[in-house]
């Protein structure tokens, strides 16, 4: 095996966290992996794995060689996808991640639009609530809603989103709105496991207050507690493009505006950057252009 495919191989166990799980992916043998990681070892001259029964880990030396790797395949791969064109012409297979709510409204459509422009592209659409890592899924583009770590991810921003307090008029008519965050103590709170975690909600930028709360109802979705408070059953926080058709439609009202914290910046981000195949760099330029002219995550001041 040449020193390449040896690479290869490596990056793959690395990235996977095993040997088994490396030779399925890579269509080899369980000892033709562990052989080629070895020479590539004895040729380097020091370890690059530690092996124990249930897992493998990068030594110190691994971890750094590990990101030439990566850096050095993907140049090579790069070259050949120039030589081949697809380079230049969008083929193969895309794989797109956003959060479950704004992939379906907002991200689908794109990606549908996406597809009837190339026809040598086929899509894989990953919407999840958790913050996706993107090489080990093989995600291609992804849209991030919050504050972005240095994660090393290539990120255009394209919008921002606030999180909102909300009630539809039928409970307002009923139980009155609050006019402090800690007014919200008197009141039935709907919360969601996934933006809810913690019994707390924070409110403001400058001067900072959080609010200790009892729901009296927990959903493990964002369409179940928009339902409930769609229902009149009590008062929510959402994200504001989760609500903004309600609320434009007077089906919700917002509350406690003024004491609302900092929008969440939304960005499209992927891991290849300007590097990235034609398939990655179109899908990001028509998603770009889409997003920024959303209304819902670019509103008007």
């Amino acid at each position: 095996m040449d020193r390449w495919q040896a690479m290869r191989v490596f990056l793959r166990v690395a990235e996977s966290g095993g040997f088994a799980s490396a030779a399925r992916a890579l269509a080899l043998s369980p000892p033709a992996v562990t052989r080629a990681v070895a020479a590539l070892e004895d040729t380097i001259g020091t370890r690059l794995l530690t092996r124990t029964t249930r897992s493998v880990k990068l030594t110190e030396a691994g971890t750094r060689y590990l990101e030439d790797c990566r850096r050095i395949l993907g140049e090579i791969e790069e070259a050949e996808a120039a030589a081949a064109g697809s380079y230049r012409q969008p083929t193969g297979l895309l794989t797109v991640t956003a959060p479950v709510q704004f992939g379906r409204i907002h991200v689908l459509p794109i990606l549908t639009a996406y597809l009837a422009q190339h026809d040598g592209v086929t899509a894989r659409a990953l919407f999840l609530d958790r913050i996706v890592n993107m090489l080990e899924d093989g995600a291609d583009v992804g849209v991030r809603i919050g504050h972005l770590p240095d994660s090393g991810l290539s990120a255009i921003r394209v919008g921002r989103v606030r999180q909102v307090v909300c009630a539809a008029p039928a409970y307002l008519d009923r139980y009155g709105a609050p006019d402090t965050p800690h007014a919200l103590q008197d009141h039935t709170i709907i919360a969601s496991t996934n933006l809810s975690a913690t019994p707390e909600w924070r409110f403001g930028r400058e001067r900072r207050t959080s609010v200790a709360l009892r729901p009296r109802l927990i959903c493990s979705t964002i369409d179940a507690v928009l339902a409930a408070a769609l229902d009149g059953q009590g008062i929510a926080r959402l994200l504001s493009y989760q609500v903004a058709p309600a609320v434009a439609e007077g089906r919700l009202r917002l509350l406690l505006t003024d004491y609302e914290e900092e929008p969440r910046p939304v960005h499209v981000v992927s891991p290849e950057g300007r590097r990235a195949p034609a398939k990655t760099r179109a899908f990001i330029d028509l998603a770009v252009e889409r997003l920024r002219a959303n209304p819902w995550i670019n509103p008007e001041e």
